[in-house]
This record gives C-alpha cells, structure tokens and sequence, in this order.
C-alpha cells in the first residue's frame, strides 16, 4: 500500500473513533436515556395506556386538568419525598445507622401518603372512562402482567 491510503485509512479510523468516543449532549439534563429522568419510563405508562383508548377531546381535556390538579395538590408530598431521599442518601454515605432508622420510618410515611394519592387519581381518572374503555384498560394491563 502507498502511503497516501494508509494516512487516509488511518485519518478515517481516528475521526470515527473520536465521533464515537465524544462526549454527548444532554442540555444540562441530569439524567438521560431514552427511558428518561425515572429510569424505566414509569411516569409514562399511564400515558401510554390512556393513548391507545381513543379517548374524545373532552375526555383529553379532563385528564389533562386532572393530571396539573394532582401535581398541585401533591406539590408538598412530592418536595417531602426528593426531601426524604436526597437525607438518606446523605445518612448512608455518612453511614450514620440512628439517622438512618429515623429517615426510614418517615420514608415509609411518606410512600403511604404518595401510593394513597395516586390511588384516589386513579379513581378520578378512571370516572372519565366509558365502561368500554374502562374494559379496554383492564384488558390491556391483564395483557401487560402476562408479559412479565
């Protein structure tokens, strides 16, 4: 081989190696992914589901309000429990295991208070529904638990 296609060969594998290797822009977000800040996509299930209903621009409308409702009413909850974790994580990098066993107990309040509030929207999301479509949701989450 000449010298010329050995240095264009060469340049070729540095400028790929270096598109590959460079650092990718995720606009100052902490996390990224295409699952998102939660990991496994867990706060667009419901979205998802509520998608494929066909649901009516009224029905739309609705659970839009619902849903800013539910995110105002919980604002406190939500700011306790980023407060919650954000403590014990500083508790067990400090490993202080009294501070730990306090924060758990609170954590445990706290997750209460969360999974009773997403409960009752639910049930409020669910009042919107047609029977039919209430029909099509429990097929569809039967469907999911059988993948699992």
């Amino acid at each position: 081989m000449n010298r010329k296609t050995i240095t264009a060969v060469a340049a070729m594998t540095l400028s790929a190696t270096l598109a590959f290797a460079a650092p990718q822009s995720n606009d100052g977000k902490k996390f990224e992914g295409k699952r998102g800040r939660h990991g496994h996509g867990a706060h667009h299930r419901g979205d998802r589901a509520f998608a494929k209903l066909n649901l009516t621009d009224a029905q739309k409308a609705q659970v839009k309000t619902l849903r800013e409702q539910f995110k105002t009413e919980n604002a406190q909850l939500f700011s306790q429990l980023r407060q919650a974790r954000t403590d014990l994580k500083t508790a067990r990098e400090a490993n202080d295991t009294a501070r730990l066993e306090s924060l758990r107990g609170s954590m445990d309040s706290l997750k209460a208070q969360f999974k009773a509030a997403k409960k009752a929207h639910r049930e409020r999301l669910l009042t919107i529904l047609t029977p039919e479509q209430r029909a099509q949701l429990e097929t569809s989450k039967q469907e999911r638990r059988n993948r699992r």
